[in-house]
């Protein structure tokens, strides 16, 4: 199969069981790529292990949103990438293919690591202009360099402000607890975004949140918004199977709270990165990945009325 053309999963590991895409509103596309990663590699494993995961979710109702999105979804398989290929060209490849998709559905992408985030918000500006951005993660990714590599998965946030890809102000970092420069740390508050560290929530969960999704909900308004979840956004107690684990980080729970409660937002997509399946135990990381994905989608249906 040449580069360019998607890869489709069979009937038991596509995304929910659903079927292949077609004309469905909502599509699921793998993004198999890790060649950006800085520590542990194995990113490019996680769509199909996501994908195996979700597949206790397919005849469920969300307890939430009261729906289920496998009416409304079709699997679109991966991407076919060339992995062995500059960065530059893989990207190049990926918003191309993004692009395709984004014309005719609103679309989910599993990662791969958090480099492909970049591609995909180059091709959601064609269509939307500069969107706003949540961005659930252990680090700022807001390094103008990360190990002497000028571009990968821990500077794509500064690339996306520096091309005008997002909104500055309407640009919501979750989470984050990394070490490093403060410049970094704090690029995307001096640059007038929001963000809330992983310490900023210890003890908040369920209604203690409330003050911070309404603060959120305020500042992004109704411009369209990109959800982008790094996996480590998660403590390694909920999420061990990724390639930078951060001790101190997020729960589960909390999550899901922040991903029910923002459903409103005018959300244009989302992806979910950075699961690493070699590193993974008892699955949780992928079923904690097909969750969010899940919910997310339910979400958006709910919204629409479907």
């Amino acid at each position: 199969m040449a580069i360019g053309q998607f890869a489709y999963a069979n009937n038991s590991n596509r995304f929910l069981a659903a079927p292949q895409l077609g004309t469905q509103p909502f599509a699921v596309c793998g993004v198999p790529f890790d060649g950006a990663v800085t520590n542990r590699p194995g990113a490019r494993f996680g769509p199909q292990e996501i994908r195996r995961a979700s597949l206790m979710l397919c005849d469920g109702i969300h307890p939430v949103f009261d729906v289920s999105p496998l009416e409304h979804l079709g699997d679109a398989g991966d991407m076919r990438l060339p992995n062995a290929s500059p960065l530059t060209e893989v990207r190049a490849h990926i918003e191309q293919q993004a692009a395709a998709l984004m014309a005719r559905h609103h679309c989910v992408f599993i990662g791969g690591d958090h480099s492909v985030t970049l591609p995909l918000l180059r091709a959601l500006k064609a269509r939307h202009g500069p969107v706003a951005l949540i961005h659930f993660d252990a680090h700022c990714d807001t390094w103008s360099s990360h190990f002497d590599e000028p571009s990968g998965h821990g500077t794509w946030t500064y690339e996306a402000i520096q091309e005008g890809l997002v909104e500055r102000s309407r640009t919501v970092q979750i989470g984050l607890r990394s070490s490093g420069e403060r410049a970094a740390r704090e690029y995307v508050q001096d640059q007038g975004g929001l963000i809330y560290t992983a310490r900023s929530l210890r003890g908040q969960d369920g209604l203690g949140l409330g003050p911070v999704i309404e603060q959120i909900k305020a500042r992004i308004g109704d411009t369209p918004c990109y959800l982008t979840l790094d996996i480590d956004c998660l403590d390694p107690a909920y999420a061990p199977g990724t390639g930078t684990p951060e001790p101190g980080g997020m729960s589960s729970s909390q999550v899901m709270t922040f991903l029910e409660e923002l459903a409103p937002l005018n959300f244009v997509g989302m992806d979910c990165v950075e699961v690493a399946p070699a590193y993974d135990h008892a699955e949780l990381t992928s079923n904690a990945a097909a969750q969010f994905i899940w919910t997310y989608l339910c979400g958006q249906i709910a919204k629409a009325g479907r």
